[in-house]
């Protein structure tokens, strides 16, 4: 809420200030953002167990009660699920990818068509310019991390395991700039892009193609080329853009959504 002070100059008044009032995560909302987050970037896969809970404190720094409490919150907002007994624990609900349906993915997609052009414009100024830095400040560790994405999704099993790899190789490219506000811009449009990149093609033909532009990345960044970077990463946002736009323009001449 803003907080209004009134103003005067000269015996006159003025435009009263508009501060925002600070409000400061405590330590439990702080640990269940981070895994909300990693939850919306589809880096935990539904049906996938959370780390014990003493595990978990040990990442985070903090007490199990202030784990627990977390847990409590995102059990709440129905992203996990307790189970007891021997194989229990807590697990990521399958609802966001396995029983969604594709009628209402749809649905919440179109309905956001306005945020969905301002999100792939920012991408396309973002994500090449990223490529390239990522180029000039990789270290081996970022270039292991691409392998292991691009591995990841030549051996995945089901459309929602390749995406995440997918999600995997293009953060680890922010990662390798060593800048925190770029992987953070490129994780925001992982997150809000990831329900339109469900609707795009799951044939082998498209896989092989964004795998090997993938590839086509990983060796311009290896060999610390930032314009090729650039120019590829580039290629490969208005590829899958591309491909965004022919599903979405079937989808009104189908008469599913005008």
């Amino acid at each position: 809420m803003a907080v209004k002070e009134a103003r005067r100059i000269n015996g006159a008044a003025v435009s009263p200030l508009r501060f925002e009032r600070i409000h400061q995560l405590r330590a439990h909302e702080y640990v269940a953002e981070q895994i909300r987050r990693h939850i919306a970037l589809r880096l935990i896969k539904p049906g996938e167990a959370l780390p014990a809970e003493r595990e978990l404190a040990g990442m985070f720094g903090v007490g199990r009660p202030t784990i627990q409490h977390a847990l409590r919150l995102l059990e709440a907002a129905g992203l996990v699920e307790a189970r007891r007994g021997r194989t229990g624990g807590t697990f990521i609900t399958q609802r966001d990818q396995d029983s969604l349906a594709v009628d209402d993915l749809i649905v919440r997609v179109m309905r956001q068509r306005k945020e969905l052009e301002d999100l792939l414009l920012y991408r396309r100024l973002i994500e090449p310019a990223v490529a390239g830095v990522a180029a000039g400040t990789r270290r081996a560790a970022d270039l292991a991390a691409m392998r292991r994405a691009i591995h990841g999704m030549s051996v995945a099993t089901s459309e929602p395991e390749y995406m995440r790899h997918d999600t995997d190789f293009h953060i680890a490219v922010a990662q390798a700039t060593g800048n925190a506000f770029l992987v953070r811009a490129i994780e925001e449009i992982r997150m809000r892009l990831n329900d339109a990149m469900t609707l795009l093609p799951e044939s082998d033909a498209w896989h092989k193609r964004i795998s090997g532009e993938h590839q086509a990345l990983l060796a311009a960044i290896e060999r610390s080329q930032p314009e090729a970077a650039e120019s590829l990463m580039q290629q490969h946002v208005a590829n899958s853009e591309q491909g965004l736009r022919a599903v979405l323009a079937a989808i009104r001449r189908r008469g599913v959504w005008k």
